[in-house]
């Protein structure tokens, strides 16, 4: 959760319009505004807009997140402005269009026991990773072709966009850097199997994300953990010629595995779940 702590401020009195566009908003159930939004609600012009932002920020109404996006500090959060709110809200207006995923998409779905303090946002849109309230969002772009897999949650009665389970995990065999290394990456396909994983939409989405060292990372693994994978035959014939890292977290050392196309880099032994 993210927590705004504005011991110094008390809060200031509202105006009608203040109130009335407060109103309107929050009742609509947004909790994150941004100029735009403000524009829109009270027909007014952009300039006048930004100054009812600062106004309303300055009376500790709205608390400024990044330039033209602010947060809602409602009623309950009493004179002195003392609100809590959940980052996948403000994830959510980092980027547009964008879904939540690698850890912090592990952590939604319970596939990992650890509890990533950056989150995590993807999109094919030009926006750019900020800390926001001591949390860090760390953005990235990924191609159009790569935008996909992803569903709607809700969160504090807002949907915010989700990697669904399967894409979770073919997004963290792309890029195992995002989502604490192939430990994890084991760790969350065991869990995922248990849960029974649907394997055929993995093995759908490598061929769609078409990228030969995410493909390679789940066959392995899958070989590795004891996972029946509906498409393997496919996935082995798809494998590109080149060797990629097993785990490109971790050093460059290992010999090559002609079978799987990889360097492994990292020993079996070590994906095994650690001693209680």
């Amino acid at each position: 959760m993210s927590s705004i702590d504005q011991t110094d401020t008390i809060r200031k009195g509202l105006s009608t319009r203040e109130s009335r566009l407060l109103s309107r908003l929050a009742g609509a159930g947004n909790q994150v505004i941004s100029v735009d939004d403000i524009e829109t609600t009270l027909d007014i012009p952009p300039n006048t807009a930004r100054e009812i932002a600062s106004r309303l920020t300055e009376k500790g109404w709205l608390d400024r997140l990044f330039p033209g996006t602010y947060l809602i500090i409602p009623l309950t959060a009493g004179e002195k402005g003392m609100y809590t709110t959940h980052e996948y809200l403000i994830a959510a207006h980092v980027a547009t269009p964008m879904y939540i995923g690698y850890y912090s998409a592990l952590s939604h779905h319970g596939l990992t026991e650890q509890v990533p303090r950056t989150v995590y946002v993807v999109t094919p849109a030009r926006a750019q990773s900020r800390e926001i309230h001591g949390v860090p969002y760390r953005v990235t772009t990924v191609t159009e072709r790569k935008f996909f897999g992803f569903e709607p949650t809700s969160i504090e009665g807002t949907t915010v966009q989700v990697s669904d389970l399967e894409k979770t995990l073919v997004d963290c065999a792309d890029h195992p850097e995002f989502c604490g290394g192939l430990r994890e990456l084991a760790t969350a396909m065991r869990t995922a199997n248990q849960r029974g994983c649907a394997w055929d939409t993995v093995g759908e989405y490598l061929e769609r994300l078409d990228n030969g060292a995410a493909t390679k990372r789940i066959v392995y693994l899958a070989d590795q953990l004891g996972i029946n994978l509906p498409t393997r035959e496919a996935l082995v014939e798809s494998f590109t010629s080149g060797y990629s890292l097993l785990d490109p977290t971790q050093p460059e050392t290992g010999s090559n595995n002609s079978t799987y196309r990889l360097q492994i880099n990292v020993e079996p032994a070590t994906l095994e779940p650690a001693e209680a």
